[in-house]
């Protein structure tokens, strides 16, 4: 077992944050864990590496008990950038790391060049921009090629093409065997990673396969929607039409290519189509819509 988190429970006072989650990873994979502000995604992480104290409940991460520090010679957790020293340089920090467990200094070299942070290795860390912060993050966390990585918020502060090369980090991690748990608003990247999500939700976890939810939304513009319309309801197809200027489809790509073929067989004349994938996102809005 992977992880195992059985009717964990934590509170703050009178305010109870986690309320029985449970979650069980048997298998090497990219996880998400999705919900609003305040849900406890970061409490929860917290609880896991032993930061907080838990009220109830049971957490064993690669087959130890959490509060066995030796699990951090296995798996390492990606905190905000509030653990960085303003004062001292990246290298600084990843020395430290390298010392405390042991590792060989060969593993810095490794670790920038893969993160693509060579140029600012020797800067002060009060000098760096928010993705800075976050590539020196992530250096820190894959530094001792752990088995399990949590990651709380990694996108956050980074630009499209940085963003980008963590997803591709991200999914060279999970080929290479590790376990990864992610926290993200960033729902088109969770899309591209995984489909494999954990919503929180009211102090608990729901565990779901985006499988049913990830389509593509096709909008067909044609010269003639009234006749198309009628074409596509007679062969019923499943449609709407968007904005009186479109057909609309969420379907399969096997339909949506039946309606193309329908529609050039009438004569009608397909003037474009636009498509855009649909998943986490909606799967979002159905449970938390008018939540926030």
């Amino acid at each position: 077992m992977i992880v195992s988190v059985r009717n964990l429970k934590k509170s703050y006072r009178k305010n109870e944050v986690l309320k029985g989650v449970n979650i069980e990873i048997k298998k090497p994979k990219i996880v998400a864990l999705v919900g609003p502000n305040g849900s406890g995604k970061t409490t929860l992480f917290n609880c896991m590496t032993n930061l907080i104290a838990i009220n109830k409940g049971t957490i064993e991460l690669l087959g130890k008990s959490h509060t066995d520090p030796s699990i951090f010679t296995e798996m390492a957790y990606l905190q905000d950038n509030r653990i960085l020293y303003g004062n001292l340089t990246a290298h600084d920090h990843l020395k430290f790391v390298c010392d405390v467990q042991n590792l060989p200094k060969s593993k810095i070299t490794e670790v920038v060049e893969r993160v693509g942070m060579v140029s600012y290795l020797k800067q002060r860390v009060n000098s760096f921009s928010l993705g800075m912060k976050q590539h020196l993050l992530l250096a820190l966390a894959i530094l001792n090629d752990p088995k399990l990585l949590l990651l709380d918020e990694p996108l956050n502060g980074l630009d499209p093409t940085s963003a980008i090369n963590m997803r591709n980090i991200l999914l060279e991690l999970a080929e290479e065997g590790a376990t990864i748990i992610v926290s993200s608003h960033n729902l088109a990247e969770i899309d591209r990673l995984t489909n494999n999500i954990y919503f929180m939700k009211d102090g608990e976890v729901l565990e779901e396969s985006l499988e049913d939810f990830v389509a593509k939304e096709y909008y067909i513009q044609v010269n003639d929607i009234e006749k198309a319309k009628q074409v596509l309801s007679d062969k019923e197809l499943p449609f709407s039409v968007h904005d009186q200027e479109a057909i609309h489809f969420v379907d399969t790509e096997m339909e949506i290519q039946t309606a193309i073929a329908t529609l050039n067989e009438q004569n009608i004349t397909i003037t474009d189509i636009e498509h855009e994938r649909v998943g986490a996102e909606r799967r979002y809005r159905e449970l938390f819509e008018g939540t926030e």
